[in-house]
């Protein structure tokens, strides 16, 4: 597989960050981007993000690099859900921000739960699911998205007094980023048809959990298991063999380390976590970050 020419790869300049991630993700990465950032060269081919969750890496890329005449991102995700919300954003955020104006004018206790009930699979326009899907993480406990085994999701309303449904800021200037990306909901496995030398690939996945009571897994119904985990070590290896820069996140617990024993170099980083069920767990863990 031939690698990016260089008159295609994207400079980065320091132009300082003006788009953000426009909805709370847990695990999300805004509290570690000093420590992702220098890990990315400064010219590369396309950016891959598999797991984009609240894609703060990829919002801070974007508000770094120079305008690029093509798309220089693909952004990825196993939950559908999300990623309708991710095109919405793109193609329709004006649409979107008529219809979370509303959902926030009409928002109460009797409100969130008729919205929880509805199933946004049925939605046809990916603007009602990204209404729906907004409003739900600004209002829902902790701002967490979780499903059970049939889908469902099934977060409790948050104590909010003035919750931040309707943020024009923030969608208009995720729009703008994700101009240049493109995206698609399918597994992280594909990123091996489409990566080529040259390219950076960023790996944040559900994390193994730190303790017995702790999991994020739940973004799909089919959670995110060990044996996921081993899949994804062996294609982060493979990309690494095709001279692609691979950076990925975990939980700094024995069994990532275990996983990237051989043929990866590890470190460890502090970051505060602000999603939990308990306020005491909300302070600095220890991650790992992995090349």
């Amino acid at each position: 597989m031939p690698p990016t020419p260089a008159s295609q790869q994207v400079p980065l300049s320091c132009v300082p960050p003006t788009s953000r991630p426009f909805v709370k993700w847990a695990g999300g990465k805004r509290r570690l981007l000093k420590d992702l950032s220098p890990l990315i060269p400064e010219h590369f081919g396309q950016y891959h993000e598999p797991f984009v969750g609240g894609g703060a890496l990829f919002f801070n890329l974007a508000s770094r690099r120079n305008p690029a005449p093509e798309p220089w991102a693909t952004l990825s995700d196993a939950n559908r859900r999300l990623v309708r919300t991710y095109r919405a954003v793109r193609d329709a955020p004006e649409r979107l921000l008529e219809r979370l104006a509303q959902l926030a004018t009409d928002h109460d206790k009797e409100h969130f739960y008729a919205v929880r009930a509805l199933d946004p699979d049925a939605f046809a326009d990916d603007v009602e699911v990204a209404a729906w899907f907004i409003y739900l993480n600004k209002t829902a406990f902790n701002g967490l998205y979780r499903v059970n085994r049939k889908g469902r999701f099934n977060v409790p309303i948050g104590r909010y007094d003035r919750p931040n449904i309707c943020d024009p800021g923030a969608i208009r200037s995720a729009s703008i980023a994700l101009q240049g990306a493109k995206i698609h909901n399918e597994g992280f496995e594909k990123v091996l048809d489409r990566a080529r030398p040259g390219d950076v690939v960023y790996f944040d996945p559900p994390y193994v959990p730190a303790s017995k009571t702790a999991s994020f897994t739940d973004y799909t119904r089919d959670g995110f298991t060990l044996d996921d985990q081993a899949r994804l070590r062996d294609i982060a290896a493979e990309l690494k063999l095709r001279g692609i820069r691979v950076i990925l996140s975990n939980s700094d617990v024995p069994v990532v380390r275990d996983l990237y024993r051989s043929g990866f170099d590890v470190s460890t980083v502090s970051c505060g976590r602000s999603i939990n069920s308990k306020a005491s767990a909300r302070g600095r863990v220890g991650e790992l970050l992995i090349t």
